[in-house]
């Protein structure tokens, strides 16, 4: 009697249906964050996590729309980096691999709020 083996299961990397951040990358962008209301720059924050991206949108007003986009893009890892800081005009003020350089750009702005003289 002869036994059928089901062929070999080569399966893809399974992609998550939805891209979200965690608890690491949320706790340096809320810090990010925290520091930015306690100066008065910003007053409200919106996190979207959809198919390919998730967005951490940062607003002045609540009526307004985002004045920065924190993005997540796990598809763009191996091309200019899956972090992104994008201003409201559509422009990418900072790419990369590691959250916290990017981030930079922010904090950078940050600076000069605390600086600034009356």
């Amino acid at each position: 009697m002869t036994v059928l083996q089901p062929p070999p299961f080569h399966a893809a990397p399974v992609m998550p249906e939805v891209v979200s951040f965690d608890r690491r990358e949320l706790g340096a962008i809320l810090a990010l964050y925290g520091r930015m209301v306690a100066a008065g720059e910003w007053r409200d924050y919106g996190i979207s996590s959809l198919r390919e991206v998730a967005v951490f949108s940062v607003f002045r007003r609540t009526a307004e729309n985002p004045i920065y986009r924190i993005e997540k893009r796990p598809k763009l890892r191996a091309r200019q980096g899956i972090y992104a800081v994008v201003a409201m005009d559509g422009q990418v003020l900072r790419r990369g691999h590691d959250l916290g350089p990017v981030l930079s750009v922010l904090e950078r702005k940050l600076i000069r709020l605390v600086n600034k003289q009356p």
